[in-house]
């Protein structure tokens, strides 16, 4: 008979841990999509002269999600990005970008920070990108947005409204 080393576990009591663990929890990107998108050019002609003036630039970001059918959700990202010198608004770019997700092995309390946390990031660097080539077809240097800490913007928005999880309802 064959010996059994003394580290190895008890089999019974490993299945159970063996499941807890391949549980692990799952995000899927269904689709994204550009769900709003605007920019405004108010100086037209005239946006040369006012560039060299080197305009203040400012970037907001927030983010929200609802859940869909068939534990899908839509995670949104909203990016307004507005240049100012003192005397004129130089340019606006506001973008909604949006995906749908599927997430699973998840506990019910944990699925809004998901979607806010990770679902957002990946959705960013899209977001990022049409934010740049926006600015840069509208006559200005591409407006490059800097990593964001979704963890921090998640506790900043969500985490103040007192919301369960962050997640609303279609």
């Amino acid at each position: 008979m064959a010996e059994v080393p003394p580290d190895a576990p008890d089999q019974d009591a490993t299945i159970e841990d063996i499941d807890e663990e391949m549980m692990q929890p799952q995000i899927g990107i269904e689709t994204q999509y550009i769900k709003d998108l605007s920019f405004e050019n108010p100086g037209g002609p005239n946006a040369p002269e006012i560039v060299a003036q080197s305009p203040e630039v400012g970037v907001e970001v927030t983010t929200s999600a609802r859940a869909l059918d068939d534990g899908k959700y839509e995670v949104a990202l909203v990016v307004r990005g507005e240049a100012k010198t003192p005397e004129t608004t130089v340019f606006i770019v506001e973008l909604t970008y949006a995906g749908v997700l599927t997430i699973s092995d998840v506990p019910e309390d944990a699925i809004g920070p998901i979607l806010l946390i990770e679902g957002a990031r990946l959705l960013f660097p899209f977001a990022r990108n049409i934010v740049a080539d926006v600015s840069r077809d509208g006559g200005f240097p591409p407006l490059f947005i800097n990593p964001i800490d979704f963890v921090q913007l998640y506790r900043d928005q969500h985490m103040a409204d007192g919301a369960a999880n962050g997640v609303g309802n279609a």
